[in-house]
């Protein structure tokens, strides 16, 4: 299948040379403006490279969240930057090529070609996920994004770019995949790891989102005790966990 590219940027002339270059290597381009709107395409679709301007406020965070994904699913990050912003921290946050602004269009053409060989076609075929979504969580006064690896109607498992910091419970809400109904809810960590994954039980839902969250895992063909028993096995297989032997 095709090639394709996802840019969040807002610069009109260096939107400009990188479609040019683009089009020469006939790969498709999709523009976003803000790294949520990147966040949540990231997780519905798939893209073979991701140009990211990190002078829209956190690139970094919406390169950690491409490189979460699965290995068929990864795209080739590319972080286009100026001369003051610092180049390591752009690569600590899963960057692959960096392309120095302003964009001039032989380097931009040179980094595309050699990024070109590392780039998936579209599998979204091949490589399926139990649920795609971004949930976000709410710690102390800032918004953690995270992604949504599997939902039962008593909880979620889910991976962050970070280990979770040592809290019990957390306000976290999230858009049911392929709906429009957005969930609300407290979830208690049952566990996590230095990875960044977590488990989470609802404390905390209201009757509105168990009655949209039920029918969609209904539809699904996802059964109760089997979506507990997942979420409980994930539980016990960490080392110090309530639910560990």
């Amino acid at each position: 299948m095709k090639l394709n590219a996802l840019l969040m940027c807002r610069n009109q002339q260096s939107l400009r040379v990188l479609a040019e270059a683009l089009d020469e290597l006939e790969i498709a381009q999709e523009v976003c403006l803000s790294a949520p709107e990147a966040m949540e395409l990231l997780v519905r679709k798939h893209y073979s490279a991701l140009v990211l301007d990190f002078d829209i406020p956190a690139a970094a965070q919406v390169a950690r969240i491409a490189r979460m994904a699965a290995p068929q699913k990864r795209p080739v990050v590319f972080a286009i930057i100026g001369a003051m912003t610092p180049v390591s921290g752009a690569f600590q946050a899963g960057v692959n090529f960096v392309l120095y602004r302003p964009l001039e269009p032989e380097p931009v053409s040179r980094s595309l070609r050699a990024g070109q060989g590392f780039m998936r076609s579209d599998r979204r075929r091949a490589v399926r996920q139990q649920a795609e979504a971004l949930v976000y969580l709410r710690i102390g006064m800032a918004s953690l994004p995270a992604i949504v690896l599997d939902i039962s109607e008593q909880g979620l498992a889910l991976q962050a770019p970070e280990p979770l910091p040592p809290i019990q419970k957390v306000p976290l809400r999230f858009v049911l995949p392929g709906t429009g109904h957005l969930i609300e809810a407290t979830g208690e960590v049952i566990w996590k790891d230095d990875s960044g994954r977590a488990g989470m039980f609802f404390t905390h839902l209201s009757p509105a989102a168990r009655k949209h969250l039920k029918l969609w895992l209904r539809q699904r063909g996802v059964d109760r005790k089997d979506a507990v028993r997942v979420l409980l096995q994930s539980v016990g297989t960490r080392p110090g966990s309530r639910y560990s032997h």
